[in-house]
Parts: C-alpha cells; sequence; structure tokens
C-alpha cells in the first residue's frame, strides 16, 4: 500500500511518528530519503540506525515551511491526540505540489467502536460518529484496552485532510474479507 499511495520520487520523506523506523527501507526503495520524527526517545533510539531522525511533537513539526516534498503518517492517528493538527503541519511543512500519504487504521470496519467478533458480520456499535478517545476494543489483545486511542469518522477523518488545505488524490483499503486499514493520497496545492 505504502508503495502504491507514495509511489517513487526522489528527495526527502518526512515521517510522522516514525516509531522504529521500520518503514525506512520501503521509502528508499522509492527512490526517497526517509527521516523519522518521533516523541519517543525511546523509538528513536532503534530508528535512528534506519533513517535520520529528530525527537519532536507531530502538532508543532521542528521543520520550516514549505520545505520537503513528501510527508507519511504509517498506523499513527490514533496514538496523536489531535490529528487534525497533525494534518495542518504536514500542509505546513510540504512543498507546493508535495505529497501526504496517511495509512492507517480503517474508522469505519476497524476500532473502538466495531465489533469484529464474526468476520463476515462487521457490526458499528453506538458512538463511531463521536470522534472521540475510547478504550473500547474490538479485541482484549495489545494496548488499546489499556491506554485508549483516538477514533475519526469517515467524514471526520476525510474532512481534516480538506480543512488542512489538502487536495485529496486517491485511496486504497486492506484486508479481508473487511478492511482494517485505509491509506490516502493527499497533495499540497501548488
Amino acid at each position: 500500500m505504502l508503495g502504491q499511495l507514495l509511489g517513487a520520487g526522489t528527495g526527502s520523506c518526512l515521517e510522522i511518528g516514525c516509531g522504529t523506523g521500520i518503514h525506512a527501507d520501503r521509502v528508499r526503495r522509492l527512490g526517497r530519503t526517509p527521516v523519522g520524527v518521533d516523541i519517543s526517545g525511546g523509538m528513536l533510539r532503534h530508528a535512528r540506525d534506519r533513517m535520520a531522525v529528530v525527537r519532536g511533537d507531530a502538532a508543532c513539526l521542528p521543520v520550516r515551511d514549505a520545505s520537503v516534498p513528501a510527508v507519511l503518517a504509517v498506523m499513527v492517528h490514533t496514538d496523536m491526540p489531535s490529528y487534525p493538527d497533525v494534518l495542518r503541519e504536514a500542509a505546513r511543512v510540504l512543498r507546493p505540489g508535495g505529497v501526504f500519504v496517511h495509512i492507517g487504521v480503517h474508522p469505519c470496519f476497524c476500532g473502538g467502536f466495531v465489533d469484529r467478533g464474526d468476520p463476515d458480520a462487521v457490526v458499528v456499535r453506538p458512538g463511531y460518529l463521536d470522534g472521540r478517545r475510547t478504550k473500547a476494543s474490538w479485541t482484549d489483545r495489545g494496548i488499546r484496552d489499556k491506554v485508549g486511542a483516538g477514533h475519526l469518522s469517515l467524514p471526520g477523518l476525510l474532512n481534516a485532510f480538506l480543512d488542512a488545505g489538502l487536495i485529496l488524490e486517491g485511496f486504497a483499503e486492506h484486508g479481508a474479507p473487511t478492511p482494517v486499514v485505509m491509506g490516502v493520497t493527499a497533495r499540497k496545492p501548488e
């Protein structure tokens, strides 16, 4: 999905919430130079062997305006208190014509308001449209039921791209029989 949405290119690609830097090699294979930003010093200790990194808050990126040709956010939007603010920051640091790629938990089919107990009959529970943080989880494995996750409905997520001034260009879904992951390609206007 990353290759499909980001595509080949040159120059730096800033990964917001890079964690351990696990996507750096994929970004490099696309011809881009990965650069990571994360708020966690512990994660960055692992990432620094994979890419150049800087510690920083995704809602206040330590990057100059209009300086980056590509920005990437993979599986992080539910961990950030205000993803719409992160999208505005991504738009701020992107060069005109630059590309932003979001890959994350599908808001319609996966998350705290979705019951996937029966994969053939996914049920969306009340609260889906509220757009809030939740500890409700479709699984009792992992950390979501302990620390929670942020949730935006599909319209909330897509409108946040538009509110940031980004132009939506492409979409992708992954997972079967019902998608678990959704991807978006957006571009900063010239």
